[in-house]
């Protein structure tokens, strides 16, 4: 059996389940790109907030790409457990705030529908970095992008996060009905202003007076989001099947930690999600830097350099004394950069994100992490790099988490296996390889792709310098050697 409304009473007492009448549900949330850090993270406060008595917040879901997140959840009734794990503890909690899932690319017309009704105030994203369209180095508009120049011909049937909201705004406007609060929860610098200059430049193509209405009128509030979530495995489904009772094939695997920080910036009704323990605040930017240049850092350094190694997951990354080294030294010359918000100890950051890369029930996968480096990297390595550089700074462990991204771009493992480069810009970097075998040159042919590196930062002497003879030493002595000499 599945889990479903019908099976709902059949779980196990220790289950929490959503404790509402999910039949006076509003659709309150639309969330583009209905993935599982969605599922783990908002739209678990959305659920904190119907069980206190706030039916408004039901969401609807969209995959903007295909159908499997939808066929995984309709015949369960858009229910779903997430399951907190941390060492021998767990906790199953069954999700009721999802109502629907919409797949975008069939049911386009209708999305919008729901996007421009009158009782949809929040719509959220977490469409990657990619879903934006966005140039990494410059955060303008991608023109070329296939999706996006489909949107600036037509918005009958729009193809991407931006095009969709443009168009539902248009509707709105129509209609007399005020702007929804648009909210970017990638792990973006600045995602809120990116969301905007994507959506603003659509909508000044189609119509200048939408754009000066959405301009004024509208929301686009910077968020900082937090929660590990790896990956779903047959394994994982098959051990809650056993421990609840029925198959849950939705299900979420995730830590205790959340963490959502809002700026405080709407253009109507709301939740009261600080009630539930997100932070609202006027910048988010402190925020926001500090978790991508230490988690996130750390992360994808971790991602490149274990799997170049074959280490599968990130808990047995940091479980070798050259590998947690190797993060602690990285922290060391990221936090430098920051600039901390109060109630934010660095020292204290520090610990518990050592705590969490180790807990080894949550078997975050280093190939996961390891996906769209070329989106994240400018953001979670390139910036912090670039600030100390300005400082004459020492960069050693930033730029071998870059190097390790550069030799990953080889599609070959330290053992000789291939593996698959899981990146959009995976066909620009295998072309600018070609023919570049030494250290050297492999270095200034990655460095030339712009929509990745700065022109400044990949100017300048020092950083190839030190990129070169840390890829040098991947290509010769591989991962754990070179990790083995930084843990001296």
């Amino acid at each position: 059996m599945r889990l479903s409304n019908a099976t709902l009473s059949s779980l196990p007492s220790d289950v929490v389940r959503p404790g509402y009448d999910r039949n006076h549900l509003r659709t309150g949330v639309v969330h583009l790109g209905i993935g599982a850090f969605h599922r783990a993270h908002q739209a678990v406060l959305f659920d904190d907030a119907i069980r206190k008595g706030d039916m408004r917040w039901g969401i609807v879901g969209a995959s903007l790409r295909s159908a499997a997140v939808r066929e995984s959840l309709v015949p369960q009734n858009c229910l779903y457990s997430v399951v907190e794990r941390d060492g021998s503890n767990e906790r199953v909690r069954i999700i009721g705030a999802l109502r629907d899932v919409i797949v975008a690319t069939d049911h386009a017309a209708a999305l919008v529908n729901v996007l421009a009704a009158a009782d949809t105030h929040l719509v959220t994203l977490t469409v990657t970095e990619k879903g934006y369209h966005l140039d990494p180095a410059s955060g303008k508009l991608i023109t070329s992008s296939a999706d996006v120049i489909a949107d600036l011909q037509s918005l009958e049937q729009p193809r991407t996060a931006a095009g969709l909201i443009v168009a539902a705004l248009q509707k709105r406007r129509a209609a007399g009905i005020r702007p929804f609060t648009a909210m970017s929860c990638d792990n973006l610098p600045h995602n809120g202003k990116r969301l905007m200059n994507a959506v603003l430049a659509i909508a000044n193509h189609h119509d200048k007076s939408l754009h000066d209405w959405i301009a004024t009128h509208g929301a686009f509030p910077e968020t900082m989001v937090d929660r590990i979530v790896p990956a779903t495995d047959d394994n994982a489904i098959a051990a809650l099947t056993k421990r609840i009772g029925v198959e849950d094939r939705a299900m979420i695997r995730t830590e205790p930690f959340l963490q959502w920080v809002i700026q405080d910036k709407f253009a109507g009704e709301r939740p009261a999600l600080e009630d539930f323990g997100a932070q609202l605040t006027d910048s988010v930017a402190p925020w926001e830097e500090a978790k991508l240049r230490m988690l996130n850092g750390a992360h994808s350094g971790i991602a490149y350099l274990g799997a170049l190694d074959s280490v599968q997951y990130v808990h047995e990354f940091v479980a070798q004394l050259a590998g947690r080294r190797f993060v602690e030294q990285l922290w060391d010359e990221s936090a430098s950069t920051l600039s901390p918000p109060a109630g934010l100890d660095i020292a204290a950051y520090r610990t518990a994100l050592m705590q969490r890369f180790s807990n080894a029930a949550l078997q975050h996968r280093t190939r996961q992490i390891a996906m769209d480096g070329s989106q994240k990297i400018p953001q979670r390595l390139l910036s912090a790099i670039a600030a100390r550089l300005q400082r004459n700074q020492s960069i050693e462990m930033q730029a071998l988490a870059v190097a390790a991204w550069m030799q990953w771009q080889s599609a070959r493992d330290d053992a000789g296996n291939i593996h698959v480069v899981d990146d959009p810009l995976a066909s620009v970097t295998a072309a600018k390889l070609q023919g570049a075998l030494d250290p050297k040159s492999r270095v200034a042919a990655l460095l030339s792709i712009d929509a990745i590196f700065p022109a400044t930062l990949a100017a300048d002497q020092r950083f190839r310098d030190v990129l070169t003879r840390w890829l040098d030493s991947l290509m010769v002595r591989g991962s754990r050697a070179t990790l083995e000499s930084v843990a001296v």
